[in-house]
């Protein structure tokens, strides 16, 4: 029980949720940057249309995935728990103690989420 929440804790709430939000506060999306690259590169490589569709959809692909994932190991408190994960993200470069605070109320929401039996 403790690695399934210290596991959700980790990869959904501070991974999924409030780093999202800090690249989005910062203005840089990286996953969005490696996967151009990534599609530049197979795109010299191999230069099929569909494999330019393919990086084009694949970010909602990977954000659909992340959201079910979520769901399905916290429910809707687990699901809130990286809303407000994503929201102290972007609020840290703005007001730090209050980010701290709204990861804190994130981390405890993951916590309860993943302890209880749906």
């Amino acid at each position: 029980m403790t690695k399934r929440r210290r596991t959700y804790i980790w990869q959904f709430t501070i991974g999924f949720g409030f780093l999202s939000g800090l690249w989005t506060a910062i203005g840089i999306d990286p996953e969005e940057v490696i996967l151009n690259l990534l599609g530049t590169v197979t795109g010299q490589i191999w230069p099929d249309p569909a494999v330019g569709q393919f990086f084009i959809l694949l970010p909602a692909i990977i954000l659909i995935i992340s959201v079910r994932d979520a769901y399905k190991k916290g429910h809707i408190p687990g699901l809130a728990s990286v809303l407000i994960a994503y929201i102290a993200g972007l609020a840290i470069l703005v007001a730090l103690w209050t980010s701290l605070i709204l990861l804190l109320a994130a981390i405890v929401t993951g916590y309860l989420a993943t302890g209880r039996r749906w």
